[in-house]
């Protein structure tokens, strides 16, 4: 069972003016113009379709419009058309340092750095450049040649955008972690693909606090052989440096133009990871020339950014979000880069922000706005948001309330993205678009050039109810393989089964009649009660909408006997209980909001709920303890948010018996 979704009400609509102004219609008018096609400009659902089925054309307009490959004729983009192993725009060549700083003027900053315990400081394109210039002439210096990997133990600061343009621009490979991970997470990461040069901070604040690390880096340095020099980067201690270590003042310090190594389109850019919360996180790697025009596409056409917009995005350097953030600087926007926590010193911290800096696209998660809705708080009567244009949310389905919320405490008129897509492709798969209109709790579409569906468990596309989210013709931002997988046996396992050929990518999507798409949760957790399958986001929305639950998460568990067990653990604010007439409401909540099937077996009160430190809650390690599978092969600690919560996880699984 789903929710009806016949009359989601629509909270925004765009006008024709509106929609003519955008850069995708002037995209589709000149590619229309190009060849001669009959193609409404306006009309997303007709140029998606021709973008999907005519990739080549897609393409090869993209490279075209962005500037960054122009000339290049149709046969040329897409030469092998198979998953995996799709080869895109072979004999040509693209660097993405190049392109992120090709947009350099006088007019707008490059950066706007915002940290807890400063003002804000705006860097400019020029400056850095000659910072980039600089790293990478050191790098030359230190002997890194083109894919050798440089990584980073670094908060999103400015550093962390010049270390990985200087990275990039020379032909290294990039990997960055985020320095509230302890050492045994990042050795899980680092420690596979063995860097050069290790970039680290000294220590970050947070949430008002100072968190020294210099113990951690000192237990890297001693672990990773591979590193022959360590960057200091100092933030808590400005006059200490490691013995041993390069000062990042030195690094930096003979400011100088880039030199930019031409690089073939598929050259390996940065490695990202998979969450490894139930074993070594994956290294999923991408290229220079798939991320560039991808992100033009999803930045660009579907998130209208130019020079002139500050865009921001509330990032670790773990999470993909900051290396799409970042990606902000190929539209030759200003990248507002945050050292903090979300909501410092109040909830409302990331739109007292927005205020502050002139924030034009703010990007967030859902569980932000959805705290925000929760706190009852008014952003836009208390906060100047008149340059705020969007707000993009994604990390977990965003509920129909909080967009709601959104339209009516923060503002009328914002355009409100709701986007699903995965660190494994460096962008969206289901987005927005300025040409459609907002409708509540739903995503509006999917993304350009990618051929997304719902399939059911024969492989045939539905409509209406829940499907797997499949994507049947290649991206260019797909990985171009998993580190250490030389055969490529992981990498087809993780996405091409069980439909060789075609991406599956773990998650529940339904497609309503009206086109508009819903994310539901993992299909890896799915409920299954008496053979109906259900997402967990319906239980998740109807749960928040109870004020005494901060959080929670819920469980299906197919036991030993045959039996199927559905606990629901909440989280309760604090001064709370969980009364008996607690539960009745929460029970009731979920029967009226989703469904009687949804309402859980049992509701038990839990002192929190661990997440990935990208923000998603661990079902699937969490079911697994309940399945009598051993904590220390159910649960990779090392990449959950708090892993002392998995502990009464774990004591619950024994006492009542690992089912």
């Amino acid at each position: 069972m789903t929710a009806d979704t016949s009359a989601a009400p629509v909270l925004w609509q765009p006008t024709q003016e509106t929609k003519e102004a955008t850069r995708l219609a002037g995209f589709a008018r000149e590619a229309a113009g190009r060849r001669g096609l009959d193609l409404d400009a306006c009309d997303y659902d007709a140029i998606w379709r021709w973008s999907v089925e005519h990739l080549d054309q897609f393409w090869a307009d993209v490279a075209e419009w962005s500037g960054v490959l122009p000339g290049v004729p149709d046969d040329r983009v897409l030469t092998r058309p198979g998953m995996p192993g799709a080869e895109w725009f072979p004999g040509t060549t693209v660097n993405y340092a190049e392109q992120a700083l090709r947009h350099a003027t006088d007019e707008h900053p490059a950066l706007v750095a915002v940290a807890e315990d400063a003002d804000p400081v705006e860097v400019p394109w020029a400056q850095l450049r000659e910072q980039v210039g600089a790293f990478a002439a050191t790098l030359r210096r230190l002997g890194v040649q083109r894919g050798d990997r440089v990584a980073g133990y670094l908060p999103n600061v400015p550093e962390a955008v010049v270390a990985f343009l200087g990275a990039a621009s020379i032909g290294a490979v990039w990997s960055s972690c985020a320095p509230d991970f302890g050492t045994r997470a990042v050795l899980d990461r680092f420690a596979q693909i063995e860097p050069t040069v290790l970039v680290a901070v000294d220590g970050y604040r947070f949430n008002g606090r100072p968190h020294d690390r210099r113990d951690v880096v000192s237990e890297l340095r001693a672990a990773l052989p591979s590193v022959r020099t360590t960057v200091a980067v100092p933030r808590l201690f400005p006059d200490e440096v490691p013995d041993g270590a390069l000062p990042w003042a030195e690094a930096v310090g003979e400011p100088q133009e880039p030199r930019f190594e031409p690089l073939p389109f598929d050259a390996p850019l940065w490695i990202v990871y998979s969450s490894g919360t139930t074993g070594l996180p994956k290294g999923i790697v991408h290229g220079h020339g798939g991320v560039v025009l991808e992100q033009h596409k999803q930045l660009g056409l579907h998130g209208d950014v130019g020079p002139g917009d500050r865009f921001y995005w509330y990032a670790s350097t773990a999470w993909i979000m900051w290396n799409i953030a970042t990606s902000a600087l190929l539209r030759g926007a200003t990248v507002v880069v945050h050292d903090g926590a979300p909501a410092y010193p109040s909830v409302d911290a990331q739109f007292a922000l927005a205020a502050r800096t002139g924030i034009t696209y703010l990007g967030t998660s859902a569980g932000y706005l959805t705290a925000c809705e929760k706190a009852g708080i008014r952003p836009g009567e208390t906060h100047d948001l008149s340059a705020l244009r969007t707000i993009g949310s994604t990390g977990s389905p965003l509920p129909a309330s909080a967009f709601h919320w959104v339209y009516d405490a923060v503002k009328s008129d914002v355009f409100l993205a709701s986007v699903s897509g995965g660190t494994d492709v460096a962008t969206g798969f289901i987005g927005s678009t300025l040409l459609l209109p907002v409708t509540a709790g739903e995503l509006q579409r999917p993304m350009l050039a990618v051929a997304a569906a719902a399939w059911d468990e024969e492989g045939r596309p539905v409509t209406g109810e829940l499907g797997e989210l499949v994507v049947t013709e290649p991206m260019p931002s797909m990985p171009l393989y998993f580190w250490n997988d030389p055969d490529g046996v992981r990498y087809r396992e993780s996405y091409f089964e069980p439909w060789p050929g075609v991406w599956r990518h773990g998650d529940w999507m339904e497609v309503t009649e009206r086109g508009t798409c819903l994310i539901t949760g993992r299909s890896d957790s799915t409920l299954n009660r008496g053979g109906v399958r259900m997402g967990t986001a319906d239980i998740y929305a109807a749960v928040e909408s109870v004020p005494e639950v901060l959080d929670c998460v819920v469980l299906g568990v197919e036991q030993r006997d045959g039996g199927y067990w559905m606990p629901l653990f909440v989280e309760l604010a604090e001064g709370e209980e969980l009364t008996d007439e607690l539960r009745d409401r929460i029970r009731a909540a979920i029967r009226e909001q989703a469904s009687p099937r949804h309402v859980p077996d049992e509701v038990l009160v839990v002192p929190g709920v661990p997440h990935t430190r990208t923000g998603k809650r661990l079902e699937v390690p969490l079911k697994r303890l309940f399945q009598g599978v051993p904590p220390e092969r159910a649960v990779n600690t090392g990449a959950v948010d708090d892993a002392s919560l998995v502990e009464h996880y774990v004591a619950l699984a024994r006492e009542r018996g690992a089912r």
